[in-house]
């Protein structure tokens, strides 16, 4: 099994636990693309054997989130799982639909935005939360993010709560979105709920939970690394170019420079690069996927 597959994470474990278990069940090498917090859930993509070799491919996908603010209360971790630090009163105004509106509207685009506290971002070697968890302060520098779209799911005005979708760049933090969110609208407010629904072209729909996976070994249906690079040309080499190719040598071809589906016989190789008119390859599966 060569590929990715699609787990919907549930709440109260980590990104680490699901690959442990899923290691374990399949008994293949298992990588993921990047973290969910414990209580968060939904997509998580998992990379099962060679499947690992395609992370750099696939770090810099865009994300939708489906996401809720409690408004009134600021926590240290700024979600669910922190302590409390502050109260602020909310007036009913604040959770009016078209003051809500406004204010997500004002998060579209291009802008900075700088990470939370408990984050795995390093400063001097050591991640902020590591600062954090011992009341240690340090500069933390915006970073650029992009809002492509962003819009009200709904409102609870009896808990104070507002839940919202985002399609948002890499490396946007949802809990410094809700408390500069609920700062716009002039109060404070933690992240109180996360489901990531999106992560590049893999969505919640394709997703299968951890005890599937489980029961059904290597049953599951997957993504194999032919199908997650089908936007990508196809180079065909021939028979006798294909162990030279296979043992690294570089091939002279005549194409753009770019990622490319190698083929040899009509039998998927694996993913090759090409640079300056030669091909040399980067991704190798040992069989044909198709």
């Amino acid at each position: 099994m060569d590929g990715i597959i699609i787990i919907n994470k549930p709440k109260k474990c980590t990104s680490h636990d699901i690959v442990y278990q899923a290691k374990k069940a399949i008994g293949e090498k298992v990588g993921h693309t990047g973290t969910l917090d414990p209580m968060a859930t939904g997509v998580l993509p998992l990379l099962i054997g060679k499947g690992t070799l395609c992370s750099k491919y696939l770090i810099n996908h865009d994300k939708i989130y489906e996401v809720q603010i409690t408004l009134g209360i600021k926590t240290d971790s700024a979600d669910s799982e922190g302590e409390v630090v502050q109260e602020k009163e909310v007036l009913d105004s604040m959770l009016e639909k078209e003051q809500i509106e406004k204010v997500l509207k004002t998060f579209l685009g291009k802008q900075e935005q700088t990470p939370p506290m408990y984050s795995a971002i390093k400063v001097k070697g050591k991640k902020l939360y590591e600062y954090a968890r011992k009341g240690q302060t340090v500069e933390v520098k915006p970073r650029p993010i992009e809002i492509y779209d962003i819009g009200l799911l709904g409102i609870n005005k009896e808990k104070k709560q507002i839940q919202f979708q985002v399609h948002c760049s890499k490396g946007t933090y949802m809990r410094s979105l809700c408390e500069d969110i609920a700062k716009r609208l002039g109060t404070i407010g933690y992240m109180s709920a996360l489901n990531r629904t999106k992560v590049g072209e893999f969505s919640i729909e394709q997703a299968i939970t951890i005890e599937h996976l489980q029961e059904q070994k290597q049953e599951v249906s997957y993504v194999t690394v032919e199908k997650l690079f089908e936007k990508k040309p196809e180079i065909e080499i021939v028979e006798k170019r294909l162990q030279p190719f296979l043992n690294g040598v570089k091939l002279t071809m005549k194409e753009p420079d770019g990622v490319y589906r190698v083929y040899c016989e009509q039998q998927f190789i694996g993913i090759g690069v090409v640079v300056n008119e030669f091909l040399k390859r980067d991704i190798i599966v040992e069989k044909s996927q198709s």
